[in-house]
């Protein structure tokens, strides 16, 4: 990567550019599909259950492909990443398009997931080369933007697309932009690598996919199939087994597919743990605000996509004034206070009624979401920063891949929250109805079940806030953090002290 770009010069912004539009079409394309969910099932004729693997299986695959991203990008040039993380986009966007069978489809959802995720962190490994640390934050934050602007714009644009077409059209609308993207890279992509003696670790890579796989699997299941379900807690407890073997064999390689050694800079361990636990809150209002609004209030996919289109715009415009912000005054104060943001609102998003406003949802969302766009690339640029250039990939692979799992853990757990606490004011509820009611019994068991819903998506945002609260005391901690100088691996540390 170091004859990519050159951090004394001008950064590479062609470079940056092809990668950065491939990424905003391929996290287009993953917030699209949602809202497409429904007519899915109902022309490939599946169950929840099953069309669900649409997004676990997404997850699934980068879950195992991320860990791998940081060998990929050490033996790799940027021009080969690219084409081949873009090239098996656009081969997964075209047969899904044309996917006439769930199979088909679902297998097509495999290949996109394994482009995009090389894509991501490909795209931050070159940012963090090619602008120094003071200049950093300003750099994430209009990448930031680029990013966020595809999640905001997504769930209204798909609502629009399945309202007037079939759902192969979402497909068919990104194929065309990915080819370009893609023969945009083969003209304008030109960097050399020079040929790199490192070997993939092949029980590095199995380990890996067990334990990352094992993990996000168990967790995204627990939400559907329940805790007691032996494919839940088997998978989990292979996935944890499988991670600590994972974890113990890359200590002892001398080149580990994974570096753990980053965890060995302090700023980065806190900026890791500060980020699983936002993005455990986080998912709290993706999957909370569309139940409670379409579920309970009745409106539609439309609707419920443009209430939380504000919040979206607002998160994705802020990343270059809080990317500013950053370089200036530095990662703690804009943490703290996006953090104290983000734990207000959650709150009152905790104390719902059937009567809530829709005006009062879309402006504490937005506010949300403002607060969130001031903690989430803050945070991990920060973290970022300490670390070695030679760390930098598995850094963004290690972030990446544990955004993936805390977000996995992060919805079990609030669908666990929302559905056990549903049932515990069901049956209160019906133990109060039962002392008598002139309301036919259907009527009054639809108002019972949703009355318990209601107070379980509450209870659940409760938990939200707690866990926004553990980050808040978290951030305090944070420091500017500078570039450390290079520690040696225990590894060579070992080698270096034999041969002396």
């Amino acid at each position: 990567m170091e004859n990519t770009t050159n951090r004394a010069g001008r950064p590479p912004y062609g470079i940056l550019s092809v990668l950065m539009i491939g990424a905003f079409i391929a996290f287009l394309n993953n917030t699209l599909l949602n809202i497409a969910l429904p007519s899915i099932m109902t022309d490939l004729e599946v169950d929840t259950a099953t069309v669900q693997w649409l997004t676990t299986g997404y997850m699934l695959i980068n879950g195992i492909m991320i860990p791998a991203t940081a060998f990929l990008i050490e033996k790799y040039s940027v021009r080969r990443l690219f084409l081949i993380a873009m090239g098996l986009f656009t081969a997964g966007t075209i047969i899904a398009g044309a996917a006439g069978i769930f199979p088909v489809l679902l297998a097509a959802r495999m290949l996109q997931a394994s482009g995009s995720a090389i894509m991501m962190p490909l795209l931050m490994n070159v940012m963090l080369v090619s602008f120094p640390i003071e200049k950093r934050g300003t750099a994430m934050g209009v990448f930031g933007l680029i990013l966020m602007f595809a999640p905001a714009i997504g769930p209204t644009l798909s609502g629009w697309i399945i309202e007037h077409y079939d759902w192969p059209m979402l497909f068919h609308f990104v194929t065309p932009i990915a080819v370009v993207i893609l023969l945009l890279g083969f003209i304008l992509l030109k960097d050399k690598k020079e040929k790199v003696d490192i070997h993939l670790d092949v029980v590095s890579l199995v380990l890996s996919s067990l334990g990352f796989g094992g993990l996000l699997y168990g967790f995204s299941s627990a939400g559907s199939k329940g805790w007691s379900s032996p494919y839940v807690y088997l998978t989990i407890i292979i996935g944890v087994i499988s991670l600590t073997a994972f974890v113990l064999r890359q200590s002892k390689l001398e080149r580990p597919m994974l570096n753990f050694s980053v965890y060995r800079y302090p700023m980065f361990t806190l900026s890791s743990v500060i980020s699983m636990t936002i993005t455990m809150a986080m998912f709290s209002g993706m999957l909370l605000i569309p139940i409670y609004v379409q579920t309970i209030r009745g409106f539609s996919p439309m609707e419920a996509g443009l209430m939380m289109l504000p919040g979206a715009l607002l998160n994705a415009f802020m990343s270059p004034v809080t990317g500013r912000l950053f370089d200036k005054f530095g990662g703690r104060i804009l943490a703290v206070t996006g953090l104290f943001i983000m734990t207000i609102t959650t709150y009152m998003l905790s104390i719902l009624t059937v009567e809530t406003s829709y005006a009062y949802l879309a402006v504490v969302h937005a506010v949300r979401m403002l607060g969130m766009a001031m903690v989430m690339m803050p945070v991990q640029t920060n973290g970022l920063n300490q670390l070695p250039t030679r760390l930098y990939p598995h850094g963004t692979a290690m972030n990446n891949t544990l955004q993936n799992v805390s977000g996995a853990i992060g919805t079990a757990l609030l669908v666990t929250v929302m559905s056990t606490r549903t049932e515990v004011y069901a049956a209160r509820l019906t133990e109060e109805a039962l002392q008598s009611s002139a309301q036919p019994a259907a009527e009054l068991q639809q108002q019972i079940m949703m009355k318990a819903m209601l107070e379980g998506i509450n209870d659940a945002f409760l938990v939200s806030a707690v866990i926004s609260i553990a980050a808040l005391v978290l951030a305090f901690f944070m420091k500017r953090a500078k570039q450390a100088e290079e520690l040696p691996d225990k590894v060579h540390a070992g080698k270096k002290a034999r041969t002396s």
